[in-house]
């Protein structure tokens, strides 16, 4: 069964920074896809950043969504199973919960969330 558990969510002051972690484990696959999505009140789920793999030694191919370029990075450990968002000089909108999403073998499975709050 697969797993996708994120970490590192909390509260910053805008122009913080926060580092998010998703590991993902049971049966993973080395071709995939992973990313970030998040949630605000009210609003729907968007997608913040994705990166893929193309097997264990792969960088990947990144995308991110307009409002996040140049503040926030997406990376991932192929080796761990675990992707990584550094979000950088943070916006009070950027407040929503974060959920985690790996796409394998045309099946998705997302986390629980995590909350980040962004106090201007």
């Amino acid at each position: 069964q697969v797993q996708v558990v994120e970490s590192g969510g909390g509260l910053v002051q805008a122009g913080g920074s926060l580092r998010l972690s998703c590991a993902a484990s049971g049966s993973i696959f080395s071709i995939n896809a992973m990313g970030w999505y998040r949630q605000a009140p009210g609003k729907q789920r968007e997608l913040v950043a994705t990166i893929t793999s193309l097997g264990i030694t792969s960088l990947g191919s990144t995308n991110y969504a307009d409002s996040v370029k140049g503040r926030f990075t997406i990376s991932r450990d192929n080796a761990k199973n675990t992707v990584y968002l550094q979000m950088n000089s943070l916006k009070p909108e950027d407040t929503a919960v974060y959920y985690c999403n790996l796409n394998q073998l045309r099946r998705e499975y997302w986390g629980q969330g995590t909350q980040v709050t962004v106090s201007s």
